[in-house]
């Protein structure tokens, strides 16, 4: 139970908690701070939050931690870790096209972006694999090896960070409709 309820809420801050700490530091701003972002870097923004919100909308199961039935629970573990590979996966391929940013900096913050969530589907991907080479009657052994995967969760607290290099982009994301629905999308309070 405590491993499904780490996840869930590891996997949920992972994918959304960037965008409640987006629209602070408007004191390193290279754009005047009374003006709007230009309607290019929204536009731009809002295809770089469509893509990265794709991890959300995909369906990701927590397994039932049954100690009863370790061949079930190393099963629905596997199943997890490859719905989160994919999520991840989804969502780099979508960074990947957004396109050329209309502000300097933005391509290469993006790629930086697409990478991590990239090398997240990989660990995800190769937690998968462990977990289906583990042995069933050792339920830790495959767990473990998802447990290794869950926190490496931890690096990308925040995937939009990247952006914070990027002011003129980072202002955008507070009027970009798809970033401020990744926002709703957040279940953290935010202050």
């Amino acid at each position: 139970m405590r491993l499904r309820l780490v996840a869930t809420a590891v996997v949920a801050t992972c994918a959304l908690a960037g965008c409640t700490t987006i629209g602070g530091n408007s004191g390193t701003s290279a754009t005047p701070t009374s003006g709007a972002a230009s309607p290019e870097a929204v536009a731009y923004m809002d295809k770089v939050c469509g893509a990265a919100s794709e991890f959300a909308k995909i369906e990701k199961t927590p397994p039932k931690l049954d100690a009863g039935d370790s061949a079930k629970l190393k099963a629905e573990m596997a199943a997890y870790m490859g719905q989160l590979a994919d999520a991840f996966t989804k969502s780099a391929e979508g960074l990947k096209n957004v396109g050329p940013s209309p502000v300097a900096g933005g391509e290469e913050a993006v790629t930086k972006m697409a990478d991590a969530f990239t090398s997240l589907g990989a660990v995800f991907t190769d937690a998968k694999t462990k977990i289906e080479q583990a042995d069933a009657n050792n339920a830790s052994g495959g767990l473990q090896a998802a447990g290794e995967a869950i926190a490496k969760l931890s690096e990308l607290a925040d995937p939009l960070r990247e952006l914070k290099a990027v002011p003129e982009l980072q202002k955008a994301t507070q009027t970009a409709s798809k970033c401020q629905e990744m926002q709703r999308l957040n279940v953290t309070p935010t202050s």
